[in-house]
């Protein structure tokens, strides 16, 4: 059995949209309430796949997992630092925070290589040179790390690209650290933010989250705490693209405007009305978009999570629109799909063209990746005719609940179960 996204397309999306607890954020606060001696206590969990990875990834550490409407109760106190070479590793990207966190805690971690959305060579080669300098020592066979040392000691690290995952990593390997750790060229990304706010309530001494230089004074405890995720930003981007793309008047609430500014100033440019208050946006339909060029950039720039979205919404206005991806620079395959659909899409090496508007039709595409899933999703609510979108495991990996918020938009979609043995 497979499970497939069915959307009819045509029908303008009303009301009003609650966005979710942060993804990016939840999949590294989950592993940094490891290195509490108490139970940690994160509100705002969005209920999404990758969730319930981490925490069956918790259990195999023999944390207490409690799950209570969107609070997640995680208490370390039973922990054993267990070698982590089930198949869920290879799940999600996110299980690489794991090696920080255990690292930071035990000196020693072996694990898995970790999975997540093919979007071309995603090395850890930063977080390793992270680790290393540290103090620690780093081996690789027959598919899993062990990462070792005696004592962590702080150390200044230049990081050459501004990682967000090699930040939070060497950021949560040096809370235990002896000294002071500076971590140079380090990402800027609100989720940077979120982790280190939780560190310092549970008693870490991180100061400098949000700028490109984060110093991290080692402490030798720490504590449970309470702590509520940001609203996610993505998800939040997501909605004004599909609400500039097929809204009369929409409403998207529990957003933070200056985390998706890049992306609402471009959808302003292109002629998007857009009305931005202190944590929602209003967006009325606009008879007259325009092309628009965009560029992905590490944070403040324009998310590389909202291109593949945007480009869905580019299909339907006028002029010829050019996307470059300076992070990831081979995703991409949204394109093929929305090509499928009747997309006028060229695509050349790391950038793609888009010629608009197109009239699109419904088809049987595939969600090749989690955001790659988004772009379906607005393309199916565009489309003419019903479009089937499988491999929805990857949208469901960040975003909650995104057919039932849609229903209540307006929106017809619905979900089925395919036996194959029957196609």
């Amino acid at each position: 059995m497979r499970e497939v996204i069915k959307i009819e397309g045509g029908h303008r999306l009303n009301g009003e949209v609650t966005v979710s607890g942060s993804k990016n954020a939840t999949v590294a606060l989950i592993p940094a309430a490891v290195l509490a001696g108490g139970p940690v206590t994160i509100s705002g969990v969005p209920a999404i796949a990758d969730v319930d990875s981490l925490s069956k990834i918790l259990r195999i550490l023999g944390c207490d997992v409690t799950e209570k409407d969107d609070h997640l109760i995680i208490d370390p106190a039973n922990m054993k630092n267990t070698d982590l070479d089930a198949d869920v590793i290879t799940k999600l990207r996110a299980s690489y925070y794991f090696m920080g966190a255990l690292l930071g805690k035990y000196g020693y971690v072996r694990m898995k290589m970790p999975g997540g959305c093919y979007l071309g060579p995603r090395p850890i080669d930063l977080h390793i040179k992270g680790f290393e300098a540290l103090g620690a020592t780093v081996e690789y066979e027959k598919g899993c790390y062990t990462i070792q040392a005696e004592h962590l000691k702080g150390t200044k690290i230049f990081l050459d690209i501004s990682s967000v995952g090699a930040t939070i990593n060497i950021m949560m390997a040096a809370v235990y650290a002896e000294g002071r750790t500076i971590i140079e060229n380090a990402a800027k990304e609100p989720e940077i933010i979120d982790v280190a706010t939780l560190l310092n309530n549970m008693g870490a001494n991180i100061k400098g989250a949000g700028t490109n230089v984060i110093t991290i004074e080692g402490v030798k405890q720490l504590q449970g705490c309470y702590h509520e995720i940001i609203p996610d930003r993505i998800e939040a981007g997501t909605f004004v693209i599909m609400a500039v793309a097929c809204a009369d008047e929409m409403r998207i609430n529990n957003v933070i405007p200056k985390h998706i500014e890049a992306l609402t100033s471009k959808l302003t440019e292109m002629g998007a009305d857009l009305e931005i208050g202190i944590d929602s946006i209003l967006v009325r339909r606009s008879e007259h978009m325009h092309a628009a060029d965009v560029t992905t950039k590490p944070y403040p720039g324009f998310a590389t999570d909202l291109q593949q979205p945007l480009t869905a919404l580019l299909t339907q206005v006028e002029g010829i629109s050019e996307v470059t991806d300076t992070i990831y620079t081979e995703r991409f395959k949204h394109c093929l799909e929305l090509q499928r659909m009747g997309a006028n899409i060229e695509l050349y090496n790391g950038k793609c063209e888009v010629k608009g508007p197109s009239k699109l039709y419904g088809d049987r595409v595939t969600a090749t990746d989690l955001r790659c899933g988004a772009a379906l999703v607005i393309a199916g609510l565009l489309a003419e005719g019903e479009t089937e979108i499988s491999d929805v495991y990857h949208i469901d990996r960040g975003y909650d609940n995104i057919d039932g918020k849609l229903r209540a938009l307006g929106g017809v979609i619905r979900r089925e179960k395919i036996d194959e043995t029957l196609a």
